[in-house]
């Protein structure tokens, strides 16, 4: 498993330039006026890990099989979207399966770019969305209700779900929090709703080239506003350039110009395998290195699973190497000299950056 990740912003604030350069396409149109992106745009590209490309040179993978990530972008909402405004907000239905989402916001001046509501105010804009965001939720469990009250009545397990969205109802159009209703009920009974308000989210502040490495007044309030870790800082303009350079020296090289420690591409999957509780392991052999997703406590027959349901229903141990020792002990033959391969069991949790070898009954 990837994961997929929604990309949401007023118009204007980079949201179409940064999708092209974390896609490294030109499929988004970005352009100084707004709604310029009409259709969603979709773009999937390799999870980049410097592990798997280590462990593939010490072993002689003929091929890299990296993890994937999805962005959909969608056009830019205003406010009063769900009343029409703009575009109206129909194409958030195209984000509703989404796992994550990013919300793009503007935190640079700049008079010859125009926006939306006539000022610079990213948290305004971060509550914009929000509400925004709120009330296509509020529109879908309206209609939702009717057709599960009729099934409510020969099904009990519905009834309940029927009690949850008219909480839900009531506290969204008072507008009120919803985060003491979500904590009291199971995240089953959430999921099940796919509301775009309760998946995980973070947000990017799009800032000037200038004030990339230490931010600016606008990130502060951003962070301020939604928590420090919880915000991502990241100039879209450079990642455009960064995503340009065919070369991954050159690459490497303008990052460490910049004063970078890593792409703003890097930043966003680090956030969101965080906020999702994702990690990694991997398979190496001679035909591949493959990089595997995983939910953070996942146990060696459940990561088993993610590679073949043979493999789990058949699973008698794992041969586990972390990737750490593995690169820098030189390969699999030195790992196990030094007593850093070990077999694991059922119970045995998968680390991040574990090498696996699962045995299993055919």
């Amino acid at each position: 498993m990837g994961f997929r990740c929604g990309i949401v912003g007023l118009p204007n604030v980079g949201k179409s330039t940064l999708f092209n350069a974390l896609t490294s396409s030109d499929t988004a149109d970005a352009a100084n006026y707004p709604f310029c992106t009409i259709e969603p745009n979709v773009g999937s590209i390799n999870v980049p890990d410097a592990r798997l490309v280590a462990l593939a040179e010490i072993e002689g993978s003929q091929k890299l099989i990296p993890t994937r990530i999805e962005f959909v972008d969608i056009a830019g909402l205003v406010k009063g979207a769900s009343e029409g405004a703009g575009l109206g907000n129909k194409f958030l239905g195209h984000i509703r399966e989404v796992d994550a989402i990013v919300y793009v916001l503007r935190c640079f001046d700049n008079n010859d770019i125009v926006h939306v509501e006539g000022r610079v105010d990213p948290v305004a804009d971060a509550e914009i969305l929000l509400i925004e965001l709120t009330l296509a939720d509020l529109e879908s469990l309206q209609k939702r209700l009717p057709n599960m009250e009729k099934k409510a009545k020969q099904d009990r397990e519905i009834a309940g779900q029927v009690d949850l969205i008219k909480k839900l109802i009531e506290k969204m159009t008072n507008g009120e929090d919803i985060k003491s209703i979500i904590a009291e009920e199971s995240e089953k009974d959430i999921k099940m709703l796919n509301l775009l308000t309760t998946k995980p989210c973070f947000y990017v502040c799009n800032v000037a080239e200038g004030d990339l490495a230490t931010g600016n007044q606008y990130v502060r309030a951003v962070e301020k506003f939604a928590g420090a870790n919880r915000c991502v800082i990241i100039s879209a303009q450079i990642e455009s350039e960064i995503s340009s350079l065919a070369d991954e020296n050159e690459k490497q090289e303008f990052l460490q110009a910049m004063g970078m420690d890593e792409s703003g591409l890097n930043k966003i999957v680090r956030y969101g395998y965080d906020i999702l509780g994702l990690t990694t392991f991997f398979t190496i052999g001679p035909k591949e290195a493959h990089a595997w997703t995983i939910k953070k406590g996942s146990l060696a027959p459940q990561a088993a699973g993610e590679i073949h349901t043979d493999f789990e229903k058949g699973f008698i141990c794992a041969e586990i190497t972390n990737c750490k020792d593995y690169i820098e002990l030189g390969g699999e033959a030195k790992a196990k000299e030094a007593g850093k391969t070990r077999l694991e069991g059922r119970e045995y949790i998968i680390q991040d950056g574990d090498i696996a070898h699962f045995r299993f009954n055919r």
